[in-house]
């Protein structure tokens, strides 16, 4: 890690436990995160070492050429960009279609995403977000899928749905689609990570269930601002989000190079567990998450056995949760919601709290005591 990352990465982290951050900058914020032609990693940058969106607005050409990480593509970008931008127009527009924004800066933007490495500045909502304290569960797969693919990507996002469990998708045809109608039959909430704009249904035909996702308080998420159209190299770029929101990926049909295979990696390398429906050895849309299978990953056989094995058991998960969020001092509850489905080591935590080893050792082994975490092996816990 460079040393601007790692002192950008510091600046989020703490700005993220005050909520300091991001007030009565929303315009500028605007300007900066909707800006083409320069990098999240670059504009992240400067907003740490401008220490706002409105001072990166009105900084000097002279004074941008002192921050090594830009080139003079990125300088003239930026002072480019401050010519051709109406802020107070552009962003009373953002507010009357009823989307919201958060910076990384922001309290309000998903804790989840603050630990993946190469997080969006900004993410674009309609909705809501999901729930830190409930678990969330990504289900993907082939756009052209089988009979036997639709069924269990419907089953295993139903049955997870009814029992609290958040899933996350991508809105596409296909399985993504699919696993998102199962999670609404379940009358739970779903969340759809798009490649274009939150004010635009891509695919069109899915536009009833666009609504129904808003209308049973799920949301709809996009790093790209509105208005922006879905182009092709758009979606591998949001499989990361994804996967960044869920604390499982589950693959349910997959050739051997698909999008859904890029997810399934960039979960590995956010420290995710990943499962993938067994198929037949003579189906090309079971060649992916087979070999998945003989990777390493997890085997899905039933949604009752996944629930079984992450030990979850029972209708209302979530709104258990909630219950125990309410009896959470709030340190634990700091502690606790860094924890997930997925084994995470005490260094982890340590980095995403922001607290003292010896303190986050005693409140983890209060939440053990309480029934809420366990430890799967040394230094390594998850949530039961």
């Amino acid at each position: 890690m460079t040393i601007e990352n790692k002192t950008a990465t510091q600046e989020i982290k703490r700005n993220e436990r005050t909520g300091e951050a991001g007030q009565g900058d929303r315009e500028y914020a605007y300007w900066l995160a909707a800006m083409e032609g320069l990098t999240d990693r670059k504009k992240i940058l400067l907003h740490t070492y401008m220490k706002s969106a409105k001072a990166v607005y009105y900084i000097e050409e002279m004074q941008l050429r002192q921050y090594q990480f830009l080139n003079e593509k990125d300088r003239n970008t930026i002072m480019q960009a401050k010519k051709n931008r109406d802020l107070q127009k552009e962003y009373v527009l953002l507010e009357k279609k009823q989307i919201r924004m958060y910076t990384c800066f922001d309290a309000g933007y998903p804790q989840r995403l603050t630990e993946i490495g190469d997080k969006p500045y900004a993410l674009y909502i309609k909705g809501d977000l999901p729930d830190e304290i409930c678990s969330s569960v990504a289900i993907v797969g082939a756009r052209k899928c089988s009979p036997y693919g639709e069924k269990y990507a419907y089953d295993f996002a139903k049955v997870l749905s009814e029992s609290g469990i958040q899933i996350i998708s991508g809105l596409a045809r296909g399985i993504d689609g699919i696993g998102q109608r199962g999670a609404l039959s379940g009358r739970g909430k779903t969340f759809a990570v798009l490649g274009n704009g939150v004010d635009i249904c891509y695919p069109g035909e899915h536009i009833g269930l666009y609504h129904d996702i808003l209308e049973q308080g799920g949301g709809i998420l996009s790093e790209f601002p509105p208005g922006t159209r879905p182009l092709p190299y758009h979606f591998p770029r949001r499989n990361r989000i994804i996967s960044g929101l869920s604390d499982l990926v589950l693959v349910m049909e997959a050739e051997e190079r698909s999008g859904s295979l890029i997810t399934a990696d960039l979960a590995l390398e956010q420290g995710k567990d990943v499962y993938a429906l067994p198929g037949t050895i003579d189906s090309r849309l079971s060649r992916g998450c087979n070999q998945l299978i003989r990777q390493g990953a997890g085997i899905l056989l039933s949604p009752e056995m996944l629930l079984e094995e992450l030990g979850i058991s029972g209708p209302a998960f979530c709104e258990k949760r909630v219950d125990v969020k309410k009896m959470l001092e709030r340190t634990e509850e700091l502690v606790y919601s860094s924890v997930v489905l997925s084994p995470k080591n005490v260094d982890r935590i340590l980095e995403e709290t922001g607290m003292l080893p010896q303190q986050v050792m005693e409140i983890l082994t209060s939440l053990e005591m309480k029934g809420l975490i366990r430890e799967v092996f040394q230094n390594y816990y998850i949530r039961v």
